[in-house]
């Protein structure tokens, strides 16, 4: 038997054990994002919870974990008798790994039973599994985008629709949703990341003494799993008590619209977009309330709900880390907790005026014997709003230390890999995916992914005869089957070389190339593709940033890069060859697009010749930063060197707005 480490055994991390249990009382608060580094106990936590969770009443023999009292009428395995007597089992902790199909996530055809029995019968997929349980997705981020979207339409509507293959499905798909990330290693799209309820930003603690605890509970766990469960287990069974007593009491938890329009100002304040963190933060409101044991919302349950589901939802930019203004909060709150008063119009004697105050008082609320009993110790900075990229008045911020500044982004145009790849799915160039419009079918090279069944049929077909066919089924052999021949979009690895010379130190011409590399990055970002900076100046070149997947960092690297020196321009080349040689035998299948921001000069280094044939079969794109009435046009025979696309910096703003406008008209 597997011990689960204790929930109540893992030390600090209160926002994050308050996010979990908000979200195990009341699933309509819609999953929790868990932003960290690596080692933060993130999946330890999310385990235990899942251990404490009530367990369910199933109906026998139901591959959707129906509940025996009140039954899916549109269970695929039903109809289901009402009331009839069943089973109990623990709730289901179902992972999701990051390399799964949408036929796993979601179901598909059986289509073992279709092609031996002849009929057609779906698989249930894990969103059926995690029904009523925990479904848990570690790195998130680097889940497939259209996987994150079918994953958070389930989780938002409590139903999973599968339309495929000649199979159309409805299920019941209730589940605690978490999700787990380290930013370093790429950020969600803002339109997913508000598709998260709550969201939590962990660090690991600085303090001596508990960092020694946690190490001196993972010894004695590891020493003796079963006894240190032990220890522990009165807390445990407390907790999953309180969890069950306050899933019983969310029914019953009034929101008064005092509270509610103490939460659509603070969601109006902060300028989140559309409603759903306004709602988002009422169900937390009403599961905090439950949680704490009061029938009725309050202040300080509006509090713990905002801090946890407005930070993710304030980004303006892809750039922008979460965060939120814990002030300007405090503020609005005391600005409107006047309500809070009671009086006689409320059921415990509140003032007629108010029309829904709760019971409770101004004091404070009562202190919490699990988690979450605070404001928070979950490690996020609440220093004030995260700073943006974008100036507000479009000018760079101010220079110092020979670092010019960088304007606002803008739209680029679609800078491509030509011919057809097998990289991972992204939106750049032109690849055979996973998913995209079917083009045909070929005999597998290897285990078989993604089977093409009517041209398995034909193959199949003509040979039934003469291998001795009886009955409904198919006899099938190895060589009958085909898989599908999909073509679609790959994101590629876009490596990024720069010169930052002193010919390129002149303040607006680098603010002109450094916001040219941004808008690069943006676009980049959009496009699901892995970066890395490479810059060179003085007697040679640095990596800047390695291949990887957070644009954001190669943000902060860009907006940080000194100019002047020498131009080392072959150093520069040379090093791009390196990187991309480690890339191929690190990721074979993902294409490199090699991006050199130059004005071609070369004062120092060795032979660029040389260096520009180490790049030879690479795709590459020179943008020409020369300027000026007098034009030497040596970006222009770099570009030739290296069979590249050049693109003057000038008119890559104008190809943008071209492109742009293009789109619209079409």
């Amino acid at each position: 038997m597997i011990v689960t480490y204790p929930f109540s055994a893992v030390v600090g991390l209160d926002d994050l054990k308050l996010a979990l249990v908000l979200n195990a009382v009341s699933p309509r608060v819609g999953g929790v994002l868990v932003r960290g580094e690596k080692g933060t106990a993130k999946s330890t936590i999310v385990r235990a919870l899942a251990a404490q969770l009530p367990s369910v009443a199933v109906v026998p023999g139901c591959r959707f974990a129906c509940d025996p009292a009140a039954p899916d009428p549109g269970c695929p395995d039903g109809p289901h008798e009402p009331g009839a007597e069943g089973g109990e089992r623990p709730a289901a902790l179902v992972e999701l790994p990051v390399g799964a199909s949408e036929d796993r996530l979601a179901g598909s055809l059986d289509v073992e039973r279709a092609l031996t029995e002849g009929v057609k019968a779906f698989e249930p997929g894990l969103l059926a599994a995690a029904h009523r349980g925990v479904l848990y997705v570690d790195e998130v981020n680097l889940l497939h985008d259209h996987l994150v979207d079918l994953l958070l339409d389930a989780a938002a509507l409590g139903t999973c629709y599968v339309e495929r293959e000649s199979v159309s499905v409805r299920h019941a798909a209730r589940f605690l949703l978490v999700g787990t990330m380290n930013p370093e290693e790429g950020e969600l799209r803002p339109q997913l990341l508000d598709r998260f309820g709550l969201t939590v930003e962990v660090r690991a603690s600085r303090d001596p003494e508990e960092r020694a605890e946690v190490v001196r509970r993972r010894l004695a766990f590891e020493a003796d799993a079963a006894a240190f469960a032990a220890r522990w287990a009165a807390e445990e069974s407390a907790l999953a008590a309180r969890i069950a007593a306050a899933r019983a009491r969310v029914p019953g938890v009034r929101l008064p619209d005092a509270r509610l329009r103490q939460i659509a100002t603070v969601c109006a304040a902060f300028e989140v977009d559309g409603l759903r963190a306004d709602l988002v933060t009422a169900n937390a409101a009403i599961a905090h309330a439950a949680w704490q044991g009061r029938d009725a919302v309050s202040t300080e349950d509006v509090r713990a709900a905002a801090r946890l589901s407005l930070p993710h939802r304030r980004r303006r930019d892809p750039f922008d880390a979460p965060g939120l203004d814990e002030r300007l909060l405090e503020e609005l709150l005391e600005r409107t907790a006047g309500d809070d008063e009671p009086g006689p119009g409320d059921d415990d004697g509140g003032d007629p005026s108010d029309d829904g105050g709760p019971g409770a008082g101004t004091g404070p609320a009562p202190a919490s014997a699990g988690p979450g009993s605070g404001p928070g110790s979950g490690g996020r900075d609440h220093a004030g709003p995260p700073p943006s990229l974008e100036p507000s008045d479009g000018t760079p911020p101010s220079e110092e230390r020979g670092v010019a500044g960088v304007a606002a982004p803008y739209r680029v145009p679609l800078l491509e890999v030509p011919g057809l790849g097998e990289g991972a799915a992204g939106r750049r160039s032109r690849s055979r995916t996973r998913r995209g419009r079917s083009t045909g079918a070929r005999r597998p090279a290897g285990p078989i992914g993604d089977l093409h069944v009517p041209a398995t049929l034909l193959a199949a077909a003509p040979h039934q005869r003469g291998r001795g066919r009886r009955g409904a089924g198919l006899v099938l052999r190895g060589d009958d089957l085909r898989e599908v021949v999909r073509e679609g979009r790959e994101g590629n690895l876009v490596l990024f070389v720069v010169d930052a010379s002193g010919s390129m130190a002149a303040r607006k011409r680098m603010t002109a190339v450094k916001t040219a590399v941004l808008s690069l990055l943006l676009d980049a970002y959009q496009r699901r593709d892995k970066i890395g900076l490479i810059t060179f100046q003085g007697t040679g070149a640095r990596v800047a940033l390695p291949p990887t997947s957070s644009v954001e960092a190669g943000a902060a690297r860009l907006r940080s890069l000194p100019t002047g020196g020498r131009t080392p321009l072959a150093a520069g080349l040379t090093r791009a060859a390196e990187v991309l040689r480690v890339e191929r035998l690190r990721d074979p299948a993902r294409r490199p697009l090699l991006v050199l921001v130059t004005d071609g000069r070369a004062t120092a280094g060795g032979d660029v010749d040389r260096a520009a044939a180490l790049l030879k079969g690479t795709a590459s794109v020179v943008v020409d930063c020369e300027s000026g009435p007098v034009r030497l046009g040596l970006a222009v025979r770099l570009a030739s060197r290296l069979r590249a696309r050049l693109v003057p910096l000038d008119s890559l703003a104008d190809l943008g707005a071209v492109v742009r406008d293009y789109r619209k008209a079409v």
